[in-house]
């Protein structure tokens, strides 16, 4: 008897188990391409590829060796390491970042002026030019290493994992015909959405705009400006710096537009619990927070210090892993406010120490952030207003004073501040006083933390997590050799047929002729009465 029920549970799970596999989309490991973009971009990368190396999938990632962030890693993927081109040195990178910081702090040193926008503009696109030109050269090192993209030929890809910032990605993608998934936030142009979704100027504030959704006549004006100046950047000033490439090794009939454009699916790192609500794609699929994971247990340094904090808890600042430090006046500045909060703070820096840190600070070159801003005695995050950081502070429903910095960052704080989760300060301004009045607004006005834990609530309530919608994506992908039928033809039309100009030319030109000959039909007719009329008198 005994031997006949254990034969028949068996049955039962073996039958279970067939229903379950059957159920389930089967995807073999893939051989997957990743091509990376350094610093917090590959922060957000590195995780996806742990996860879907937990999915079986065989992952090589293609970056410069000179990468600050990207190094060898055989426990979790293979490598290929490009040498820099000779004339490109190591720091150039971050000379132009020094130099971009400097600019846009002498621009919005007496707020957002008139002529502080248009400084800060100007110092946007020379910044933005300097990594066009840098990342130009970068590729043309690769297309002229024939050895180079043999190698990447008989790896025999099954699709390419890319952050098209970059579009070193999409341009290896199309030279070896193979489906093109983006981890994407931004093109080098601007918002991603503004490339190949709708985005009409009355409702959707473009990125650098300090817009929202809700638009008076006079700022859907400034929009509609802002919106034809990026056009116009793109089209002549970021465009044509890649389309002498694309001519050169990919054909005479491509651009870069169109290369771009081509990718199967975009995993946007958007989430609409912070995002304006805007139309959008089939092939886009948003994954916003992906990265975000429940809190571990601090290391002992830490866990000592926080715990040190009492009731008053603790302050994390962290300017993310583009800026480094602050000038030294601005740092003395933010050193001065922490050391008049009753908190404790841990402070992320990699510079000069300031010599008025207070006793209640703690500088660390490396904090484990995620971990830091989940901890229960977490009161505030000064934060430079990164998509990582952001997400981190909604997902841990902590309040955020954010000084931002660079790009999207004074977009992203003010959709926080929007919602009543951030206090936003010009940090280029900035005295010690007005940090230290956001900190205890934020910390001690109890309306912030339950706005940002509403977010928090709107972003965990899911059917299923960013990261798992990310990862069926890639497979899906990966299944079906891309996802054409996804993929809007808008980005081969031309910019006249896209906007129907030539249709409204053709319209315009059938009604004028009409409109001529019913004219000279009436009058035609008119003379004949008349004549008539004389005649009959």
């Amino acid at each position: 008897m005994e031997s006949l029920a254990q034969k028949s549970r068996f049955q039962v799970a073996y039958t279970l188990g067939i229903i379950v596999t059957l159920s389930c989309p089967v995807t073999q490991g893939a051989n997957i391409l990743v091509v990376p973009v350094d610093r917090s971009h590959w922060v957000n990368m590195r995780i996806l590829i742990e996860e879907l190396k937990l999915h079986g999938h065989n992952i090589t990632v293609f970056y410069f060796s000179s990468s600050f962030y990207i190094k060898e890693r055989p426990d979790l993927y293979q490598s290929i390491a490009v040498e820099h081109p000779g004339s490109i040195r190591k720091n150039t990178s971050e000379q132009a970042v020094s130099l971009f910081v400097q600019k846009v702090m002498e621009a919005l040193q007496n707020g957002w002026t008139t002529w502080g926008i248009v400084k800060f503009q100007y110092a946007k696109m020379h910044f933005a030019q300097t990594c066009n030109n840098l990342i130009r050269e970068l590729i043309i090192a690769i297309y002229e290493n024939k050895q180079l993209l043999k190698q990447l030929e008989n790896a025999h890809f099954d699709l390419v994992l890319t952050d098209p910032a970059v579009p070193t990605g999409s341009m290896l993608a199309y030279s070896l015909k193979l489906p093109l998934v983006y981890n994407v936030r931004w093109l080098s142009s601007g918002d991603a959405h503004f490339q190949f979704a709708p985005s009409p100027p009355s409702y959707v504030p473009i990125s650098g705009s300090r817009l929202t959704d809700k638009m008076s006549f006079l700022q859907r004006s400034q929009n509609v400006i802002l919106n034809l100046l990026s056009i116009l950047i793109s089209k002549f000033l970021i465009n044509p710096t890649y389309n002498e490439v694309c001519h050169r090794y990919l054909g005479p009939d491509t651009d870069i537009e169109t290369i771009l454009l081509r990718a199967d699916v975009w995993l946007m790192r958007v989430d609409f619990i912070f995002e304006f609500p805007r139309p959008t794609m089939p092939n886009i699929v948003y994954i916003g927070g992906f990265q975000c994971k429940p809190s571990k247990p601090l290391a002992a340094e830490f866990e000592e210090f926080v715990q040190s904090s009492g009731e008053h808890g603790i302050i994390v600042m962290s300017l993310g892993t583009f800026i480094s430090s602050l000038p030294m006046h601005i740092t003395m500045k933010i050193a001065e406010a922490f050391a008049q909060v009753p908190q404790k703070v841990i402070w992320r820096h990699d510079g000069k120490i300031p010599p008025n840190i207070g006793n209640n600070t703690l500088l660390a070159k490396w904090i484990p952030q995620n971990d830091l801003l989940g901890h229960p005695k977490t009161r505030a995050f000064v934060a430079h207003g990164g998509t990582n950081g952001v997400y981190e502070a909604i997902y841990h429903g902590v309040p955020v004073v954010g000084i931002p910095l660079l790009y999207d960052q004074f977009d992203n704080l003010l959709r926080l501040e929007t919602r009543g989760a951030a206090k936003v300060i010009n940090v280029a301004a900035m005295q010690s006083t007005d940090l230290l009045q956001a900190l205890n607004k934020v910390i001690n006005n109890t309306s912030y933390r339950d706005n940002m834990q509403k977010l928090s609530a709107l972003h965990r309530d899911q059917p299923e997590s960013p990261m798992e919608r990310a990862i069926f994506w890639i497979e899906y992908v990966a299944r079906h050799k891309g996802a054409a039928h996804l993929r809007s033809e808008s980005y081969r039309l031309p910019w006249y047929v896209y906007h129907c100009v030539d249709v409204m030319f053709f319209v315009l030109n059938v009604s004028l002729k009409v409109t001529t000959l019913t004219v000279l039909l009436l009058k035609k007719l008119c003379n004949i009465a008349g004549e008539k009329k004389q005649k009959t008198q």
